[in-house]
């Protein structure tokens, strides 16, 4: 949790704060991509990318 923490302070200190909903994205993406991974939605998500 610490690296979280120190990563929004990053965000703000730096006025970065545009770069939070792509890291967002990229994260629901990684997390959908690993849970579907062993089933046969897989092929499915897939053809997205």
């Amino acid at each position: 949790m610490e690296f979280i923490k120190e990563f929004f302070e990053f965000l703000k200190e730096r006025k970065k704060l545009w770069l939070l909903p792509i890291v967002v994205i990229l994260l629901i993406f990684g997390a959908i991509i690993v849970l579907t991974a062993g089933s046969a939605i897989a092929p499915f998500i897939y053809t997205i990318f």
